[in-house]
């Protein structure tokens, strides 16, 4: 590293970026609140027997009760990033949700806009059970799903990075490879590229059309929008790798908050969408079906989970390391004007 440290004082961002924070974060929670619309009203209709036919009543109801509890929960995130009491929730469930909450939507961003261009059909994910209760999904169910999944992602992207930002300041300000010591140790970074390598290879491998680990009777359901999705999770899991490798190495000199973020969200969305989907892989609801192996589908998102768990724990590694050095040197400087 060049240059010697300097104390990293926490100011605020500036109006212009607040006024993004708060866009971003009321945004989010205003778009997410169709979302947990439609999610009500499918649990209300379960209630009447409108269920839809690859589903018990039992099956379809919990589940949309806990997506109902995970909109709340992301409605309330959305107000935080925006209001000023946001600031005094304590530090570890704010990250927590946040975590995960960027983790299942930012990254679908550019997935959102490739499959748009392509033209890719969603197909099951949720095409079925619409408030009618039948199998198709009323057009206005759609919009409003469609809207609160893009605007929460297009919020959380503009917010949660300022959020941060305004309070760790110690972790973001700067530039990749200046001011503190960031201590990130060899077996830690050495997990983490083993744990990513493994996962984006053999995502590529489904994104390119090959059939490892794949049933014969379920390949069908790798379609193009399968590939998509396991090519998107691919590439953030490189991201995720690539940006704390930048951070450990102090280089390239790119601003500290990019690869901070970066591997902010793809941590986030290695653990957020194995987590999901682990429960789905092994109890197999409403006649579940996966394209994989079902021991392939255990595998992949344990992987998945503890990737995700390694990328944060080097993240957090930086904000103690930075946050600590940064204190340190602003007492020295206060210690040398007396």
């Amino acid at each position: 590293m060049s240059g010697a440290a300097a104390p990293i004082e926490a100011h605020q961002v500036g109006a212009r970026w607040t006024a993004m924070r708060m866009l971003g974060g009321y945004g989010a929670a205003a778009s997410l609140s169709l979302y947990l619309l439609v999610k009500v009203v499918w649990v209300a209709a379960s209630l009447f027997g409108r269920t839809p036919s690859t589903f018990t009543d039992g099956d379809w109801i919990v589940l949309n009760a806990v997506t109902v509890g995970m909109s709340v929960v992301g409605v309330v995130l959305g107000l935080a990033l925006a209001q000023p009491w946001g600031r005094r929730v304590p530090a570890a469930p704010l990250v927590f949700v946040a975590w995960v909450g960027a983790g299942f939507l930012v990254p679908m961003i550019p997935y959102m806009l490739v499959s748009a261009v392509l033209g890719a059909d969603g197909g099951g994910g949720g095409g079925s059970g619409g408030s009618g209760g039948g199998d198709t999904v009323p057009a206005w169910e759609m919009v409003f799903i469609t809207i609160g999944f893009a605007g929460m992602a297009l919020g959380l992207a503009l917010a949660l990075p300022v959020y941060l930002r305004e309070r760790w300041p110690a972790a973001f300000l700067g530039r990749v490879g200046d001011r503190l010591t960031v201590r990130i140790g060899r077996s830690h970074l050495r997990a983490l590229y083993i744990l990513t390598a493994a996962l984006a290879l053999l995502w590529t491998s489904w994104a390119a059309g090959g059939t490892l680990g794949l049933e014969p009777a379920h390949r069908h359901m790798m379609d193009t929008n399968g590939r998509l999705l396991v090519g998107n999770s691919a590439l953030w899991a490189v991201i995720g790798a690539a940006a704390i490798r930048a951070i450990a190495k102090g280089r390239p000199r790119t601003p500290l908050w990019i690869p901070m973020a970066l591997a902010f969200i793809s941590s986030g969305s290695l653990f957020a969408w194995a987590a999901w989907k682990l429960p789905w892989a092994l109890v197999r609801p409403g006649g579940y079906t996966a394209p994989e192996y079902p021991a392939v589908s255990v595998l992949q998102y344990g992987l998945s989970i503890a990737a995700g768990i390694v990328m944060l724990a080097a993240l957090l590694k930086v904000v103690r390391s930075r946050d600590g050095e940064s204190g340190a040197v602003l007492q020295q400087g206060a210690v040398a004007r007396r």
